[in-house]
C-alpha cells in the first residue's frame, strides 16, 4: 500500500536510536522528507549516514524501475528536547532545509524511568514531566504555525502504563497518561483545522535501551526479549517487532489514516488490560 507520504515533511524526536530510528528507516522508505533530533551527536550522525545511504538506494531502484525517484531528504539536528532553544532550533532549521510546510510530527523522546512513588522526589518528577510532557507541547506549539492544514498529524508515543498503570511505574506512568490526555485535548482543537492527533501506546518493543540491558546482563537480545515475554504475559508470546511500531506510526502519519484522531492505540501484543 502506497502511504502517499512521498515528499511530506516528518519531524522525529529520538529518532537517532531503536523504535525512532526505525520510524525514520519506514519514513525514507516512503519517500518523505524526515528530520530527526537527537542528544548524542555521534549516534544521529551515524543514524543519518544510514538513511541517507538508504534513501539513495531506494532512489537508484526507483530509477532502474523506471519510476519517478522519491522526493525525500534526511536532515538531522542534535537538540536536547527538554531545552526550549534546542526545540526551536531544530524547528528553525526544518523550515530552512525543508521550506515552510510541516506534515508529520512525531513526539517519539523519552526513557523509562519507573519507581514506587515513596522512592521518587520532586527533581525526578520534574526530569520526567520536562522529557515527556513539556517537551512535546513545546514542540508541537513551536511547529503548529508551519504545519500543513488540512492535512498535518501528530503522533505522540506513549506506554500502556498511561492506561494501566502498575506499582512502580511512577513517574512515567503518569507522565504519559497525561500525554494521552495532550492527544485527545489536541485533537478537538485541531481537527477544525484538518489536523489529527493520535497517540500509539507502547507495551513491550524492541528496542536501544533493552540491548544495551540485555548487554549489561550477560545475555543474548533474542533470550532478554523471550525471558521479558514470558514474565510479563504477552497473549502474543512475544516481544513486538521495531519495524511493526514504525509501520502503525507511518499509517498514522499518512493520508491513509485521514479519519483517524483522538485515539490512543495500544501496540503491545495484547498485554494492556485496558482497550
Amino acid at each position: 500500500m502506497d502511504l502517499e507520504l512521498n515528499g511530506k515533511v516528518v519531524l522525529v524526536t529520538g529518532g537517532s536510536d531503536g523504535l525512532g530510528r526505525a520510524l525514520c528507516r519506514s519514513l525514507v522508505d516512503e519517500g518523505a522528507r524526515v528530520a530527526l533530533c537527537a542528544r548524542d551527536g555521534d549516534r544521529l550522525d551515524d543514524a543519518v549516514t544510514e538513511l541517507r545511504t538508504r534513501a539513495e538506494a531506494r532512489a537508484e531502484a526507483c530509477a532502474r524501475d523506471g519510476q519517478h525517484p522519491p522526493a525525500g531528504g534526511v536532515l538531522g539536528v542534535v537538540a536536547d528536547v527538554t531545552s526550549p532553544r534546542d526545540l526551536a532550533a531544530f524547528v528553525e532549521a526544518v523550515v530552512d532545509t525543508f521550506g515552510p510546510r510541516i506534515d508529520g510530527l512525531v513526539n517519539n523522546a523519552g526513557r523509562s524511568a519507573a519507581k514506587r512513588i515513596a522512592d521518587t522526589d520532586d527533581l525526578d518528577w520534574d526530569a520526567d514531566l520536562q522529557l515527556k510532557l513539556y517537551a512535546a507541547v513545546r514542540l508541537t506549539r513551536l511547529v503548529l504555525p508551519h504545519m500543513a492544514r488540512p492535512g498535518g498529524s501528530i503522533v505522540n508515543v506513549l506506554a500502556i502504563a498511561a492506561k494501566s498503570p502498575g506499582a512502580g511505574s511512577g513517574p512515567s506512568s503518569v507522565s504519559r497518561a497525561a500525554g494521552m490526555a495532550l492527544t485527545k485535548a489536541l485533537s478537538k482543537e485541531l481537527g477544525p483545522d484538518g489536523i489529527r492527533a493520535n497517540a500509539v501506546l507502547i507495551g513491550l518493543i524492541e528496542s536501544g535501551q533493552w540491548e544495551r540491558v540485555a548487554g549489561a546482563r550477560g545475555m543474548t537480545t533474542d533470550d532478554l526479549y523471550r525471558r521479558m515475554a514470558s514474565d510479563a504475559g504477552v497473549p502474543l508470546g512475544r516481544v513486538g517487532r521495531a519495524a511493526e511500531f514504525a509501520d502503525t506510526v507511518s499509517y498514522l502519519l499518512s493520508p491513509r489514516a485521514s479519519y483517524v484522531t483522538g485515539t490512543a492505540l495500544n501496540l503491545d501484543g495484547g498485554l494492556c488490560a485496558v482497550v
